[in-house]
């Protein structure tokens, strides 16, 4: 762990749901003490109880730093639980999903160092990406503190705006999603050719896994991976003209999918 401050002053985790557990098993395993960390969870796991950390207990006065990982729909509930920590040194950094920095400047106070951040559930097994973005009372050094602590749960990004977040939640928010549902359409798809389900399911779950895992590490871009898997004239061709249809295709589908999330995103910060 980068800051010792840490360490020294305590990290308080407001919900400890699976990813606050993702999180918490990722600082644990990175050598953070558990007797640093404090847990505010109505209903905490067995496996948290486990950890060695304090759970519903009478916090820190002035914590190095809160990770806000309450649903949305809590926020309004558990956030005024803290407000005697805001307008100080205590950095607060939220992963819930639609609520705006502004949101939180209201109830903690207009100059608490915030962090806005958007994981998504590969963090689960540590393969996420987290995307960042400060208000103007955070400084460089709660940033990179703010990155460190994500980054036990897979990648980070920072972000220049926050006026990003929405389609950030479109791509990688949602992402997952829409490849499961690939992942869903291709086995059906194969049954529909002849293939038993389990097998199909097979074949889809580990022909994605491994095409994304190519992706990452091939020094080629997506573009020039899928002309290496295309001959002309062949069966992947014929496929990928179906699929790259301008009207039909996944450009137009994605597309509109992006950017129904995105609205939808913008919609929900709206109303928080």
């Amino acid at each position: 762990m980068r800051s010792e401050s840490v360490a020294q002053n305590g990290l308080v985790l407001l919900g400890c749901g699976k990813m606050g557990s993702a999180m918490l098993a990722g600082w644990l395993a990175n050598g953070l003490p558990a007797q640093s960390v404090w847990v505010i969870d109505p209903a905490p796991s067995d496996w948290v109880q486990g950890q060695g950390v304090h759970i519903n207990e009478e916090l820190p006065v002035k914590p190095a730093i809160v990770l806000v990982a309450v649903k949305p729909q809590m926020m309004g509930a558990a956030l005024p639980t803290l407000q005697a920590m805001g307008n100080g040194k205590t950095l607060f950094v939220s992963i819930a999903a639609g609520t705006a920095i502004a949101t939180f400047e209201t109830t903690l106070g207009t100059k608490t160092p915030i962090v806005r951040a958007m994981p998504n559930t590969p963090a689960a097994i540590g393969q996420g990406i987290t995307a960042i973005i400060g208000n103007s009372n955070v400084t460089e050094d709660q940033l990179s503190l703010a990155q460190d602590l994500l980054s036990a749960v897979g990648a980070t990004v920072r972000l220049d705006d926050e006026s990003q977040m929405d389609a950030v939640t479109a791509v990688s928010g949602s992402g997952p999603a829409y490849v499961f549902h690939l992942i869903e359409t291709m086995a059906a798809a194969g049954v529909a050719q002849g293939l038993p389900a389990d097998l199909a399911l097979q074949l889809a779950k580990t022909t994605v896994a491994g095409a994304g895992a190519l992706a990452q590490q091939a020094q080629e871009g997506p573009d020039q991976l899928r002309v290496n898997v295309t001959s002309p004239n062949g069966t992947t061709q014929a496929a990928l003209e179906v699929l790259m249809d301008a009207e039909a295709g996944f450009p137009p589908l994605l597309r509109r999918a992006v950017a129904a999330a995105a609205d939808r995103s913008k919609e929900l910060s709206h109303d928080g």
